[in-house]
């Protein structure tokens, strides 16, 4: 017997999902009475099926769309401290496997055992996204496993997002152990130093997700000119100038970003071949089709166009106009990478978008495309294998 509170399956749910490894339980699966929907979001409960077998322990929050998110097997009661030390470790085994640096994806939320957590390394800080209600709850116990077990003396809270206020959380960013650093934090990932801004930067600070890709058009930009836009602190940009790229122009709407990226050029001996131009990024590439650019190597990664469902049919509108206003400022023989990062948004609907939009783009030119490599996020985002959303990131190389 335990004195978890109960959350329910409706009688015609089937509870084999549960069983066989999905992690989540939506309101509408679940007898939702008076007594379950006055439990505290974030607190631990036993979810059941309708014939009041166990499933499985579950962070409830009756106030969300996620109004369970499976923790543990049917019979654990309580998230111990060992239960965070054993997790994390088991975290940090795959990625101290992985890279010779600490600067990596340390959880993936569901992925790693952690529903709702994302948390992000940068030597000897880590940042943290409690995106659910229960790692909130829990957070101290979270931290102190976290310190334990990776020796991080600094550990920050980001808490903006859309995913926090599904869950009722505040955004208020905090401090969390040791203190916060003074100034952007160099990150070397693919020949280059990057700079995070781990306190007023975008989500964590920095993408880990793209290094694989950036790594793949770093291969195609040898004495390239390289366009990157919606470069951010210069991604694919920086990578490319690495790969022995002759020039890289990194477009974004955002200066702060890419005054981070001029400083990491200068922090990689890049700065000589790297221009950055403010700008919107649709009307920067209708404008520098305009002034009769040509590139050999464009890269167009924005940010999450189709965030749900409802935004989806908008979203795929806008990777197609991206396609299309891209392609054309390809010069013949070069390459064309769009990235989406966006769960609504799946492999087949994106690619569908971004061929049309090509077409579009090339159809008085007589040119042709070639589709030459699908690429993902990188092995510190492991994807959940009954969670197609923790499969996000989609980047597609074009040969035009």
């Amino acid at each position: 017997m335990t004195d978890l509170p109960v959350l329910r399956l409706k009688p015609k749910m089937d509870p084999r999902r549960i069983r066989f490894g999905y992690p989540w339980v939506y309101d509408n699966e679940l007898v939702l009475d008076r007594r379950s929907k006055a439990i505290a979001p974030g607190s631990l409960g036993v979810l059941e099926d309708a014939g009041r077998e166990p499933l499985a322990l579950v962070a409830a929050n009756p106030g969300s769309r996620i109004a369970g998110r499976v923790l543990d097997r049917a019979g654990v009661t309580e998230l111990t401290d060992d239960w965070f030390t054993e997790r994390l470790s088991r975290a940090l085994a795959l990625r101290s496997r992985l890279y010779d640096a600490p600067f990596y994806r340390l959880v993936h939320a569901e992925a790693d055992g952690f529903p709702g957590v994302i948390i992000d390394r940068f030597g000897d800080t880590a940042v943290v996204q409690p995106n659910a209600a229960w790692a909130e709850v829990h957070l101290d116990q979270l931290t102190a496993a976290l310190v334990a077990v990776t020796g991080v003396t600094n550990v920050l809270k980001s808490a903006g997002g859309r995913a926090r206020s599904l869950e009722g959380l505040d955004d208020r960013d905090a401090v969390l152990a040791g203190a916060a650093p003074d100034a952007p934090v160099p990150v070397p990932m693919n020949g280059a130093t990057y700079m995070a801004d781990l306190t007023g930067g975008q989500k964590t600070g920095l993408f880990y997700d793209q290094r694989p890709n950036h790594a793949f058009a770093a291969g195609l930009a040898r004495e390239a000119r390289v366009l990157d836009v919606f470069s951010h602190v210069g991604g694919f940009a920086l990578a490319a100038l690495a790969g022995g790229a002759a020039s890289a122009l990194a477009v974004d709407g955002s200066q702060p970003a890419l005054d981070l990226a001029r400083d990491g050029a200068a922090r990689s001996g890049l700065s000589d071949r790297f221009a950055t131009r403010k700008g919107d990024a649709f009307d920067t590439l209708a404008a520098l089709a305009e002034e009769g650019e040509a590139f050999d190597l464009v890269i167009c990664d924005p940010p999450a166009f189709a965030p749900s469902k409802k935004a989806l049919d908008a979203g795929l509108r806008a990777y197609e106009r991206v396609a299309r206003l891209a392609a054309p400022l390809v010069a013949p023989g070069g390459y064309l990478v769009l990235c989406s990062c966006s769960h609504a948004a799946d492999l087949e609907k994106f690619r569908t978008a971004c061929i049309r939009g090509i077409g579009r783009g090339l159809h008085q030119t007589g040119r042709s495309a070639q589709l030459i490599q699908t690429g993902f996020a990188g092995p510190d985002h492991p994807i959940h294998p009954q969670l197609a959303e923790s499969g996000y990131l989609k980047a597609l190389t074009f040969r035009l």
